[in-house]
């Protein structure tokens, strides 16, 4: 069976205050302590959910607590956020039913985080996917985009929200997000201008600067100094756990994920940037003739900056600083604006720009959050707005904050009420009619659209003639002196003269939550809201393509001479249209309660608790809950939990779990009265009916223990006796067993050693016998081979001395002979052919031998060689012989060649691309490629000729052009003349009468003389006779008509090392060779 949980179990004070008894505030107030201090920050009223800001992280928002609270019932945990949020969730996929979360309270309680909470808790167990999870992740990151630009650091909060939030996250009918759209209110947009002492400004200023590259604050036109801002206050700058510049880089990064384009990135940093510079505009006096005082800016470099920003003629802004254009009917009227004005102008130009600004991020993040299909959604709205507030000081945003705060009220109670009603019918119960204070009267007081505070507000804001604050308080007195909520110093009946805690210049409201005394000064200001059309008409004059978006009545075609709506009416149009989307969604409601003002852990002050008791009307709420019957529980868990409280329903019943509950209570004997029976549920009037059922069950799950744990003492010890028992049987068997083995283990080892005994005498007999048998055989051996041996010595005496010099001349021979050739292959030498080593000969008689054996050896070893050659190896030694047979001890170059392989192709004739032309002029296979010089009969001087050479013909090119000079078959080729010195000239003597011998023979110069030579020589002998090589210091060579005389001479040293050719006439070349030695 699976065990169920429950609100009730391990319970810290009561989980749900509609069971707390005794009700008094004070009891209350000690409930909420008691679970605080226990790190239990979450108690109910029924479905409503108290929050207490712990100031420190709890691990209570973990993956595993997700899903611990994921698809359970509402009471069947201890209290949590999640357990609402999963509600909500459940309610909306499988009901269809829309959802709104409401979370209240003041500044610090947390109301942000824990709106977070309730949207990560969705994104958690909401469905997965690519388009899902864009989603999800697009709704969660608006979040630190708007907290930058609306949230602010404040004396009660480090990162208090300044404005409403409201947002419909929407749901496709399998219950995964869509989308989403955001709604705000009331942005408090005076904090840009003016802060309290001990806050600071919205989070993006800190942010900007602190965070910015330099190349960002550089375009820009800023500096990291919050100093240099007068809109910035210096004494809470810098905030202990805030890191500006690492938030910056969160923000950034979030606008890039729900959508922004870098261009709008970048177009909404100078907007922040040009507030701040706004802020640092200064007007000086400057006197006329007409005695008026007209202002002029005092440093215009800031205004210059700004206007470069924005796109903004310098001249344009600083006319609408210093003049102010009223338009009536057809009439246009130009006045000075004087210091304090244009101050004014200033501030309200900041604030107007700011807000703009706002509500713009908040219309682009809608527009990339917004649900993509026009089919119909479900919804779920979380509506995070400022709680009651009662500061020393309350003025016109108080004033607004608070009728919002009484509406949500109104709404709350109307809707509780009307749930509980509901439930009522739902369930079969009847209902009776719940008293409750119905705040109504006090919201008609203020938003009456004949004589409610914000209507004469509005009406005094647009009346003709001199209106101040005063002349507002005036009418108020008049109007409303009667209500018995409103409190003023000059009232009709006077009855507040003489109470001085009621200054002259206010009024005072009695609100649900308690007294508010509100100041009248700013209240017609801040209520105008006004901005002058000569900024807007500059603002929109500016060539920055956002500024024109924010500032539309800046249109002169579409000039609107009607003042515009008051902030009094567009928050309470705002208001009216919120509650009438709550009234058509199931509310779900967090209040969030500060535990203390030094926003520090584990403190709790009682006083500042229950102030925020009073006035989020939680003690109202829970009268309101507890009026009819205070708990209720579906008749399963409720049968399953009580069950043993019964013999008929205890372990099991059978029949349905109402008839089961019904059969609990009336063995219980609880009151008829204390009880109703609904139509899924059982309800139970008075907390201390439950109460004593969840003694009952205490004392019954205690017996229930001791039961059990005397039948499991029983049942472990029976269990043990009859292992032991077991065990017993077991090992005296084993030891029994263990025994006897012993006992014959011993009886045969003591048999085996008499048997060993008996067999060894008996075998010593035997062999006794044995030996003495082959004694007897081996002397009658011994005597038999002594007696035949002395036989044949005397018959063969005579013969032996004759042949014994013979045998042991052979055999001494024979021992030689082996000696001999294991000492040779001992000694063998390595097997390289030009290894000349070979042992020393050790005998004379073996001469011949020793020196046959060599010569095999060295057979063998060259044919071993001559068999890893590869054909192409075979073809390079084959020429290195041949060039051996030529020119070995007949030419002084030979030597030094020797080392040299014969590569062939010296130009790389193939692959150089100069030389593709003469490359493709030789049809066939170029054997070897040379560059050699051709010598002049004139001058002896030489001339670089490209020298080939084929199977057919050899050919004489340009080096650097690579044109065909000389082709000569080879059949012409009929002498080559080299001499024997240590030069590279050669001649070609070509066949007389031949079509080659025209121009003559060739001399011909060479560094690879040696291999061009072989080479010739071994083409000419494959096809034709043998070409002749003539090897002489003196040969004469055929130029044209004349034969020349080529004469080498051994050069001295003056002659340095390099051969020379030298013509001493007509007939005689003489080839001066350097010396070697």
């Amino acid at each position: 069976m699976e065990v169920k949980t429950s609100l009730l179990d391990n319970m810290i004070g009561v989980g749900d205050m509609v069971l707390l008894e005794p009700l008094t505030e004070d009891s209350f107030i000690e409930n909420l302590r008691n679970r605080f201090d226990h790190n239990e920050i979450y108690t109910y009223i029924g479905s409503v959910v108290i929050s207490i800001n712990p100031y420190r992280s709890l691990p209570i928002f973990t993956p595993d607590k997700v899903e611990e609270y994921r698809n359970r019932n509402f009471y069947e945990l201890s209290p949590h956020i999640y357990a609402l949020a999963d509600e909500a969730y459940r309610s909306l996929r499988d009901q269809d039913k829309d959802q709104c979360i409401l979370i209240t309270g003041e500044s610090g309680a947390g109301k942000t985080e824990a709106s977070k909470l309730v949207m990560s808790y969705v994104a958690a167990v909401c469905g997965k996917g690519q388009e899902v999870n864009k989603v999800k992740e697009q709704l969660l990151q608006s979040n630190p985009v708007l907290e930058a630009f609306g949230n602010a650091k404040t004396v009660r909060n480090d990162n208090s929200s300044r404005f409403g939030k409201y947002m419909d996250i929407e749901f496709d009918f399998k219950g995964d997000p869509l989308g989403g759209v955001i709604s705000n209110y009331l942005l408090e947009k005076s904090r840009v201008v003016k802060q309290p002492r001990g806050e600071r400004n919205f989070h993006v200023f800190y942010q900007l600067l602190s965070g910015a590259s330099e190349d960002t604050l550089k375009k820009l036109k800023l500096e990291r100094d919050f100093s240099k801002y007068n809109y910035l206050s210096l004494d809470s700058a810098n905030v202990n756990g805030l890191d500006d510049a690492s938030n910056f880089r969160t923000v950034r990064n979030a606008m890039q994920i729900v959508g922004f384009m870098e261009d709008e990135v970048q177009s909404v940093l100078e907007l922040v940037a040009a507030v701040l510079k706004l802020g640092n505009i200064e007007f000086k006096p400057e006197s006329r003739c007409n005695g008026f005082d007209e202002s002029r800016v005092k440093d215009k470099n800031d205004l210059k900056e700004m206007c470069e920003l924005l796109g903004i003629e310098q001249s344009v802004l600083e006319r609408a600083f210093s003049y102010r254009t009223v338009e009536a009917k057809m009439e246009k009227v130009s006045t000075t604006l004087n210091v304090a004005q244009a101050y004014y102008a200033r501030d309200a130009l900041a604030k107007n720009l700011y807000s703009r600004l706002f509500s713009w991020l908040v219309a682009r993040i809608n527009e990339s959050i917004k649900a993509q299909t026009k089919s119909r959604h479900k919804v779920m709205g979380v509506l995070d707005i400022y709680g009651f507030e009662i500061f020393e000081d309350n003025s016109f945003e108080q004033f607004i904050i608070n009728y919002c705060n009484e509406k949500l009220q109104q709404i709350f109670i109307e809707l509780t009420l009307r749930e509980e009603q509901e439930e009522y019918i739902r369930e079969g119960i009847e209902w009776t009619n719940i008293e409750y204070f119905n705040n109504a009267i006090i919201c008609d007081l203020i938003e009456n659209n004949q004589n409610g505070i914000l209507a004469m507000l509005d009406e005094e804001c647009l009346r003709p003639g001199t209106v101040t604050d005063d002349t507002f308080l005036d009418k108020l007195n008049t109007v409303c002196a009667e209500h018995q909520h409103f409190e003023s110093r000059l009232s009709k009946n006077s009855k507040f003269l003489t109470d001085h805690s009621l200054p002259h210049s206010c009024f005072r409201i009695q609100h649900y939550a308690g007294k508010v005394l509100y100041r009248v000064e700013g209240f017609v200001d801040k209520n105008n809201d006004l901005l002058y059309r000569d900024l807007s008409q500059a603002m929109y004059k500016a060539n920055h393509s956002l500024i024109k978006q924010l500032f539309p009545e800046g249109n002169p075609t579409k000039v609107n001479l009607k003042r515009p709506l008051t902030a009094g009416f567009q928050f309470k149009a705002s208001v009216g249209t919120l509650m009438r989307n709550l009234q058509t969604k199931n509310p779900n409601y967090i209040r969030c309660i500060k535990p203390n003002d030094k926003k520090a852990a584990h403190i709790f002050t009682e006083s500042l608790v229950c102030h925020q008791v009073r006035y989020l009307g939680l003690m109202e709420n829970v009268r309101v809950r507890r009026a009819g019957y205070a708990f209720r529980q579906m008749y399963e868990p409720c049968l399953e939990r009580y069950k043993m409280l019964c013999k008929q329903t205890w372990p099991h019943w059978r029949g349905p779990a109402r008839e089961g509950v019904e059969v609990l209570m009336a063995d219980l004997q609880v009151p008829a009265e204390e009880f109703a029976y609904g139509r899924s549920k059982i309800f139970i009037r008075n907390p201390r009916t439950l109460f004593f059922l969840e003694e009952r069950r205490r004392q019954c799950l205690e017996d229930l223990a001791t039961l059990i744990q005397k039948i499991y003492r029983g049942w472990k010890c029976r269990t043990q006796f009859l292992l032991l028992k077991k065990s017993q049987v077991v090992v005296a068997a084993w030891y029994r067993r263990y025994a006897q083995q012993k006992k014959y283990q011993k009886i045969k080892s003591a048999t085996t050693v008499v048997q060993s005994f008996t067999r060894g005498w008996k075998a010593r007999k035997i062999l006794r016998e044995l030996k003495y048998q082959k004694r007897c055989k081996e002397a009658v051996t011994t005597i038999a081979a002594y007696w035949h041996g002395t036989q044949v010595r005397r018959e063969y005496r005579k013969f032996f001395r004759a042949n014994a010099g013979r045998k042991i001349y052979d055999f001494t021979i024979q021992r030689i002979m082996q000696k001999y050739f294991l000492g040779l292959k001992s000694a063998m030498s390595a097997m390289s052919p030009i290894n000349k080593n070979w042992p020393a000969r050790p005998y004379l008689f073996l001469d011949q031998t020793h020196t046959e054996l060599r010569r095999i050896f060295h057979l063998w070893r060259c044919k071993k060689y001559r068999s890893q050659f590869t054909e192409e190896k075979k073809a390079v030694y084959e020429e290195k012989l041949e060039a051996s047979e030529l020119f070995k001890d007949k030419k002084a170059l030979y030597p030094s060649s020797v080392s040299q392989p014969f590569i062939g192709d010296y130009v790389e004739i193939r692959k150089n691309p100069k030389y593709q032309k003469l490359n493709s002029a030789v049809e066939e296979k170029v054997l070897l490629a040379d560059v050699v010089n051709k010598i002049n009969r004139a001058n002896g001087k030489g001339a670089a000729r490209i020298f080939l050479l084929t199977k057919s013909s050899f050919v004489l090119a340009d080096q650097k052009t690579g044109q065909v000079k000389a082709s000569v078959p080879l059949p012409d080729l009929t002498s080559v003349s080299v001499s024997t010195q240590n030069d590279g000239f050669f001649a070609l003597r070509l066949k007389e009468g031949s079509a080659s011998a025209a121009k003559g023979d060739f001399l011909l110069s060479s560094e690879h003389l040696i291999e061009i030579i072989t080479k010739l020589y071994r083409v000419g002998a494959t096809d034709r006779e043998q070409l002749s090589i003539d090897i002489s210091d003196e040969f004469l060579v055929q130029f044209k008509q004349d034969k020349v005389c080529v004469k080498f001479l051994q050069g001295g040293p003056k002659n340095g090392n390099s051969v020379s050719c030298k013509r001493k006439n007509n007939r005689l070349l003489e080839v001066l060779v350097p010396s070697t030695a």
